[in-house]
């Protein structure tokens, strides 16, 4: 790991890694407020308070499934810093919506600000993983990973204590600061221009094109299991992140302070799994923990869920940060939280870091928008199942075991890939660049 923070200091990576880690920053720091308004303060109902959680989530994924095949595209086509600087401008804007949306309690204006960061997204989630392949050496790219996704969820971290307990007028006018700054960053990101011979070619008609990027990625049948794992994962993680601020209102009866402090439980475990990961397999990309990893992530939901059907009624007022971890059951609910965030970054860390050395460079970013695209499917189909769900009577509680199901079928996938890779003698691990 040691070897790995050196990355910070190199110009070929520190840009970057400030931009992504503003980038989540801020992502979080908007929906948080936004969540933390909405579900505290402008509705006053369970179930339009799940409801609208599972909605936003759904509206900031969509575009990944819609325009992962042109993002894909541009990346591998285009210089990645260039595409980097355009983002980055346009989240300014984005975010002006979004502040106004705040500052007006206007729920309309903060999901159109939501959906649009989901498209600022989209183009800039392939980049932060095909461009590692071209700044990094082989044997760095596991651990520059690794830092990105710590970094990541640190960044989810800070953003969600910073969006859960500021004003939120505060939050409307930190969002288009921290874009200006982001932008500042993203313009010292080193050039990273196409692969020579890289068709630049670009389809624009999304259902094709997206048909088409994800049949010539998923017919390969190590790179189909793992995006397929990868997928459950999100499919879990978005029911979990959706369903935490009306988890905590709901069923264990407090405020929006300890709804920020799961989120932030939550951003910290999968960061500690993200170095840990790197640790145990010593630098090189493999998913021999994966299948682990995924069943220790289920163990933990369905002790959470034990928590959550044992937790006592309090029909008085909600329960402030002090009151709730003082409780008897307190200590085992964040045990729980931490327990399948860890699991969760150690099994997600090393499939991330497979999709981008297993391919060509030229093909790096269509493989990791492949992945969006069938990863976002999985998502939004996910929470629009809990949506629904929810509003036939079944409580938030109960979606757990949603997600404690899904981490026997992430094992399963898991499994058959290492076994997959070991069958083949790691020839998979070792034919980056052709």
């Amino acid at each position: 790991m040691q070897s790995s923070i050196r990355l910070l200091a190199k110009r070929r990576f520190l840009p970057l890694f400030v931009t992504q880690f503003l980038n989540a920053f801020n992502d979080n720091l908007f929906k948080t407020a936004m969540v933390m308004l909405v579900t505290y303060e402008i509705y006053s109902d369970p179930a339009r308070e799940a409801s609208f959680n599972a909605i936003a989530s759904g509206l900031f994924i969509l575009p990944f499934f819609l325009l992962s095949a042109v993002s894909g595209q541009l990346a591998d086509g285009r210089d990645k810093a260039g595409i980097v600087r355009l983002v980055k401008t346009a989240e300014i804007g984005i975010m002006a919506v979004g502040a106004v949306g705040i500052l007006l309690h206007n729920v309309p204006a903060m999901l159109a600000a939501l959906f649009a960061m989901g498209v600022h997204s989209t183009f800039f989630g392939p980049i932060k993983y095909a461009i590692l392949p071209q700044h990094l050496d082989r044997e760095e790219v596991l651990g520059g990973t690794g830092l990105v996704e710590a970094g990541t969820y640190g960044a989810i971290l800070l953003g969600t204590i910073v969006g859960g307990l500021i004003p939120s007028g505060i939050a409307a006018v930190m969002v288009v600061v921290v874009a200006l700054i982001g932008r500042v960053t993203g313009q010292f990101v080193p050039p990273a221009p196409p692969e020579p011979g890289t068709d630049p070619r670009i389809d624009i008609h999304i259902v094709r094109a997206s048909i088409r990027l994800v049949s010539a990625t998923m017919h390969i049948p190590r790179l189909f299991l793992a995006i397929m794992a990868i997928s459950v994962f999100w499919g879990q993680g978005a029911i979990l992140a959706a369903q935490f601020p009306p988890l905590v209102k709901n069923e264990f009866h407090a405020d929006k302070e300890v709804a920020t402090l799961f989120l932030s439980i939550f951003s910290i475990g999968v960061a500690i799994g993200s170095v840990v990961i790197n640790r145990l397999c010593a630098g090189r990309v493999s998913a021999r923990f994966a299948p682990v990893a995924a069943l220790v992530m289920g163990a933990f939901v369905c002790d959470l869920y034990w928590s959550v059907t044992h937790w006592p009624i309090n029909d008085g007022a909600l329960l402030d940060f002090w009151t709730f971890i003082a409780l008897p059951h307190a200590e085992r609910v964040m045990l729980d939280l931490l327990g399948v965030a860890v699991a969760g970054g150690m099994f997600v860390v090393p499939l991330y870091a497979f999709l981008t050395t297993t391919v060509s460079k030229a093909e790096t970013a269509r493989t990791v928008a492949a992945n969006n695209i069938v990863n976002s499917g999985a998502m939004v189909f996910s929470v629009c199942a809990v949506a629904g769900i929810l509003l036939t009577g079944v409580t938030v509680g109960d979606t757990l075991l949603i997600v404690a199901a899904g981490s026997l079928l992430s094992a399963w996938t898991a499994w058959r890939l290492h076994k997959a890779c070991e069958r083949e003698d790691q020839a998979c691990f070792e034919n980056a660049g052709g």
